[in-house]
């Protein structure tokens, strides 16, 4: 099945929207689809990165002179019309069965025309809250809620959406456990791949010297200030300077602070529990800072004020850095790849009577569960028979809800927004968690667990599944053979990690 991704990357976009989609697409092409990219040629266009990674790019006109791109006008961001654009786009494609975009200065009028010349599931990858003419809109920004979208299309959204490598999940149990290195700690200064306003040269230039740590510093020759930034690295034996970094999930766990700009690298940082301060070089980035210092999750300096505020900021974070680092970890667990990926490949199985998905839990689904877990037909089965007070029920679940390691999740009809049961994992040592799951007693015998034990399947490949079933419990011992988990005694089960 053919993908064509179409986004732009130069020295006044950055790179962070040809990076994400890398991540998305690596996904799939793992999955057996067909990837290939579509950009414009211009200055820091990572078009040749992008061929290393093994992909294809065809390559779009630029009708305008790159003199009249406005950083804060997306639409000259296209350097053609965007009518030019579609037509030109789906003349070069041909056809393809899907179409990713990610890229500010296309819209709905772009996404009709595609979707009326290829006739194709169209993908809006977006931060903007704009109107769109898509199948599937995705927005990583925290707290955002698909509501907020209007129009065609369903609509991803939240950190659980957050397109992060699946390097970064594998690392999630070594940054639990991390400690903050007191003696002479790391600092990790990443502004992304242009930093347009040299923020690098600024926070070093305050820190350095100031305080008693390792730095390690990543800009490549893409940055306008990239010579400098270098040169100024060279002169202090406490500076490593990199250009490039193949294994940034490594990296970040190898450090203790980091500092840099919001963005995707914002959820990169959440997942690995890497306290930050963040500072804003964009003016979409600003709602990226607002939702995280919602959660406590960082701390922010303002552009204009590095020489006069980061010192403070470092002190403040190093003072709770325990606390920051839980906060991260508690936003994103980076499979967020897995779950967009599954949603697309979704859209191309045969379709069944459910829309099923799974969702965190919230506090609000606490009374549900509850009345679930009370049931006589839940108790039944369950390895502890006994009913749960409503005050031990609702301690329990609140902690389960605060884990930084296990997965609490609500099995729902994505359509009616029905809630169906529950799927938990929970931890019983490093990649290895044991699988509950229970269905609301009003929808026994649709195949609602066996559906939800395949998506967790797909979600957590890279984590080996236990089960434990009561001898007696015939349906469960059947579900679990279904879902193609090995027994291996007369109450015990098991789905090795891919």
């Amino acid at each position: 099945m053919k993908v064509i991704f179409r986004a732009d990357a130069s020295t006044m976009i950055g790179t962070g929207h040809i990076m994400r989609c890398l991540v998305v697409a690596d996904a799939l092409r793992e999955q057996d689809y067909t990837v290939s990219f579509a950009c414009i040629p211009q200055e820091g266009d990572m078009i040749p990165y992008i061929e290393n990674r093994g992909y294809e790019v065809l390559t779009l006109s630029a009708s305008s002179d790159l003199a009249n791109v406005d950083e804060l006008n997306y639409s000259t961001w296209l350097l053609q019309s965007e009518n030019d654009d579609a037509i030109e786009f789906a003349h070069l494609v041909g056809s393809a069965e899907i179409v990713v975009v990610d890229h500010y200065a296309i819209g709905k009028s772009w996404h009709k025309q595609v979707i009326n010349q290829l006739n194709c599931f169209l993908v809006a990858i977006d931060d903007l809250v704009r109107e769109h003419h898509a199948d599937l809109i995705i927005d990583q920004t925290l707290g955002r809620t698909p509501e907020e979208y209007s129009g065609r299309g369903k609509v991803l959204s939240g950190i659980d959406y957050a397109m992060v490598a699946p390097k970064f999940s594998k690392l999630r149990s070594q940054a639990v456990s991390k400690v903050f290195n007191d003696k002479k700690p790391k600092i990790l200064i990443s502004m992304g791949g242009v930093d347009q306003q040299n923020a690098t040269l600024q926070s070093l230039q305050a820190l350095v010297g100031q305080v008693d740590a390792n730095f390690t510093v990543l800009l490549g020759p893409r940055s306008p200030h990239f010579q400098i930034v270098k040169d100024w690295c060279a002169l202090h034996e406490n500076i490593e300077h990199k250009e490039f970094e193949s294994d940034m999930a490594r990296l970040m766990l190898e450090h203790d602070i980091a500092i840099g700009a919001p963005g995707t690298t914002s959820w990169e940082r959440a997942c690995l529990g890497l306290p930050s301060i963040l500072i804003p070089l964009a003016n979409n980035q600003k709602t990226v800072c607002e939702q995280l210092l919602k959660c406590n999750a960082v701390l922010t300096v303002s552009l204009d004020e590095i020489g006069n505020s980061l010192l403070n900021q470092y002190y403040e974070l190093v003072s709770r850095w325990s606390q920051y680092h839980a906060n991260n970890l508690k936003l994103c667990d980076g499979l967020g790849v897995q779950r967009v990926t599954f949603e697309i490949h979704k859209n191309f199985k045969p379709k069944t009577s459910i829309d099923l998905s799974l969702r965190k839990a919230t506090q609000n689904d606490i009374k549900t569960v509850y009345d679930w877990q009370s049931h006589p037909s839940t108790r039944k089965f369950a390895l502890n028979t006994e009913v749960p007070s409503w005050d031990s029920h609702y301690r329990w679940m609140s902690q389960k809800l605060e884990s930084k390691c296990d997965y609490f999740y609500i099995i729902f009809d994505s359509g009616s927004g029905d809630k169906l049961g529950v799927l938990r994992l929970d931890l019983t040592e490093p990649d290895n968690y044991l699988v509950s799951i229970y269905v609301s007693p009003e929808h026994y015998g649709r195949g609602i667990a066996l559906a939800a034990l395949n998506i967790v399947s797909e979600l957590h490949s890279d984590m080996t599944l236990h089960a434990t079933v009561l001898e007696e419990n015939t349906a469960s011992h059947r579900l679990f053979k279904k879902a193609k988990f090995i027994q291996i005694d007369s109450r015990s089960y098991i789905r090795y990690a891919s």
